[in-house]
């Protein structure tokens, strides 16, 4: 073979009954029971296209970079599909020892008051449409994107980093100890 041919990796994902698809500007966009849910893919070698009952995409990438793009672009449409049927939810646990701290959610920002005995609050962003609950000993984050919900609850964790001390020792923070499909029951 010459060097001008180039080999392309294409594949399927059927659409879930009740499920709308359709794509904006290079993105993504899925539409369910529970809300929308959106995966930019602007800076993927990726073409989609759509018809009634399935999603078919090219990926212009050879080898097996390409063969793996494939099935991460596959993984990354069924989580959308699973976000707008089922949701996602992580469950975060709020351990000190020390020093008790307080969470609030204000807008879109967490709240982490006298952390560490610190006078300033530390702050974590939430992202996109996740949504976020505190209560005395647990932080409930949910939504319909699994990479807006697990950014969130990345960003709450590090938010409680504690630097300049022995992490055995001192293990106060807010740590996720459960990651669910669905939305918790109210």
């Amino acid at each position: 073979m010459t060097g001008t041919t180039r080999r392309v990796h294409s594949a399927e994902v059927s659409v879930p009954e009740g499920i709308g698809v359709e794509i904006r500007d290079r993105s993504l966009v899925v539409q369910g029971a529970l809300g929308t849910a959106k995966t930019d893919f602007a800076k993927v070698p990726v073409d989609f296209e759509i018809a009634v009952d399935k999603i078919a995409y090219v990926v212009n990438l050879k080898g097996k970079r390409g063969y793996a793009l494939s099935n991460t672009i596959r993984s990354l449409i069924n989580n959308l599909f699973t976000g707008v049927t089922k949701g996602y939810t992580y469950r975060m646990k709020v351990y000190y020892a020390h020093f008790p701290f307080t969470i609030q959610v204000s807008g879109r920002t967490v709240h982490i008051d006298n952390f560490g005995g610190e006078r300033a609050p530390r702050k974590a962003r939430i992202v996109g449409d996740a949504r976020v609950e505190a209560e005395e000993d647990e932080v409930i984050v949910t939504g319909t994107s699994k990479q807006d919900v697990s950014q969130t609850a990345a960003n709450i964790r590090q938010a409680c980093h504690i630097r300049g001390k022995d992490p055995r020792v001192f293990l106060d923070g807010i740590y996720v100890y459960s990651k669910e499909e669905g939305t918790p029951l109210a």
